[in-house]
């Protein structure tokens, strides 16, 4: 049987497991819970917590703390000492060094050997697997899989421990039937400095037979644009014409999805969005041509849930199980997971869009949004509205960020946009009437304070030269990789940051 066969024959087969916890959610995770408290009960942290006595989730929750990221990090550092059995009860010498950009400091997240094969590995497989259940005839493993990761660093504090963005982990880790179809070099794969990797990932890869592109949509698209300009092709399908997927995460699309269409215009490419965090794997988009990602719950995580409405970070009275979320409620996302992590506050707010089964939106950060004047802008009301005023004045944005210009006794308070365009709008009024509008549209509260400009003038915006971004990001040491740019701030810190480093082409 061809190589190709076996492949779509395995990925395939995993589709009947997935279709249990879609029958079965509760008491797949129930279960779950049942085996992390077995586990953890073997550690220094599920003995402090007494695990070996929890037995429901109601005492789970009422035993164990909520937590962030300061609340783990002793134990954490205790662990890149060299220190075994504190948050897990296997080795731990792999630390994932997250993507946030809300400060200069990376938070180094715990991976284990059961977190990078029972969740991590698994969500790439089971990525595959929905795919080929929805696209049967594809014969993705004929091709290279051309995977736009970070770098990776060795951690001197062990001899045997490292440290690296969760993608060079995973590159670092692959098994021999990945690594023969990935593509460029490993050696390239882990450069740490990015614009010399972009330029030879790019080098390296245009004579390859790509059939699929996994990457950040930001970071793609830099990379998609230096490799037509070495070509000379129009698009990534006269360089790749076998080219037929693009899994992408880490930013929302929709900002972009316009301009790939452009890039790949080809009316069968697809597009599949993963929900992959340094933390673990959550979420697959399993339907084609859908904006809604299906939570993963045998990736061994543990998820609770505490509404927006109630959120107060660690001192939150109010998580919940899976068993009592409700349709379109802005929800932060807590975890629990075989890498150690317990009742961690992932910092991410989702919504549900489904319960049968359980799929759902991400709708941004829980310290990521507006609302200084009461009008509650979140993530997912800024990339819709930078998503339409883009398609409506055919534009392309590359990064944006926002946040608040503060009241004083002559004026009312605005929100003030930093804006970074691959095409610029031919006219930038047009532009900021359709974000404030689609805002508007959106957003009731937002529409309430702009109301005759009794709160809320109409926003002002920054376009910043190009290359403002990536300046910014490499003077906080975050240029590359899985690295994003925070789209809210509801303080004008990364605002200034970025003004003092842009030269501003236009205001308006």
């Amino acid at each position: 049987m061809p190589f190709n066969s076996i492949f779509a024959w395995v990925m395939k087969k995993r589709i009947h497991q997935i279709d249990l916890f879609r029958k079965y959610p509760v008491e797949v995770q129930e279960e779950l819970l049942g085996r992390l408290m077995l586990a953890g009960s073997k550690c220094v942290y599920g003995a402090v917590h007494d695990f070996s006595m929890i037995k429901t989730y109601d005492q789970y929750r009422s035993k164990v703390p909520l937590q962030e990221y300061e609340d783990a990090k002793p134990w954490i550092d205790r662990l890149m000492a060299g220190e075994q059995n504190l948050l897990w009860n296997t080795e731990t010498k792999w630390f994932a060094k997250s993507s946030g950009t809300t400060s200069a400091r990376s938070k180094l997240i715990p991976v284990t050997k059961e977190s990078l094969e029972g969740c991590h590995y698994k969500g790439g497989k089971d990525l595959l697997a929905m795919y080929y259940d929805n696209h049967p005839k594809r014969k993705l493993y004929k091709g290279k899989h051309l995977i736009i990761g970070g770098s990776a660093e060795i951690n001197q504090l062990t001899a045997d421990s490292y440290f690296g963005d969760l993608s060079a982990i995973i590159v670092k880790n692959l098994p021999w039937w990945i690594e023969i179809r990935r593509t460029p070099s490993r050696e390239i794969a882990l450069m740490s400095e990015w614009v010399e990797k972009i330029e030879k990932m790019a080098q390296s890869t245009i004579n390859e037979d790509v059939y699929i592109i996994a990457g950040v949509p930001s970071w793609t698209m830099v990379f998609a644009n230096r490799v037509l300009e070495i070509t000379g092709k129009s698009n990534l399908k006269e360089v790749w014409p076998n080219l037929e997927l693009f899994m992408h995460g880490g930013v929302s699309f929709e900002p972009y999805r316009e301009h790939f269409k452009k890039l790949i215009p080809d009316p069968s490419m697809n597009y599949v969005e993963t929900y992959n965090a340094s933390e673990g794997f959550f979420g697959i988009q399993d339907k084609a041509n859908s904006d809604e990602m299906l939570l993963m719950l045998d990736y061994g995580t543990f998820y609770e849930f505490i509404p927006m409405s109630d959120f107060k970070g660690t001192k939150s009275t109010n998580a919940i199980s899976i068993a009592e979320v409700e349709l379109n409620v802005n929800y932060a996302l807590v975890i629990s997971t075989n890498a150690g992590l317990w009742r961690y506050i992932l910092g991410d707010t989702i919504k549900f869009t489904a319960l049968h089964p359980f799929r759902f939106k991400i709708t941004g950060r829980t310290k990521s949004f507006i609302n200084t004047f009461g009008e509650e802008v979140i993530e997912e009301n800024a990339t819709a509205a930078i998503a339409e005023a883009s398609m409506r004045t055919n534009s392309v944005v590359r990064e944006f960020t926002a946040g608040p210009i503060y009241m004083n006794n002559e004026a009312q308070g605005a929100h003030e946009w930093c804006i970074e365009f691959v095409t610029e709008p031919e006219e930038m009024d047009q532009f900021k009437s359709i974000l404030d509008e689609t805002l508007r549209a959106v957003n009731s509260d937002y529409d309430a304070k702009r109301y005759h400009n009794l709160v809320l003038l109409e926003p002002k915006i920054n376009q910043l030269k190009k290359g403002t971004f990536d300046r910014w990001l490499e003077s906080i040491g975050k240029l590359g990789g899985q690295n994003k740019v925070p789209r809210l701030s509801n303080n004008r810190v990364i605002l200034e940051q970025i003004l003092q480093l842009s030269q501003v082409e236009k205001l308006v």
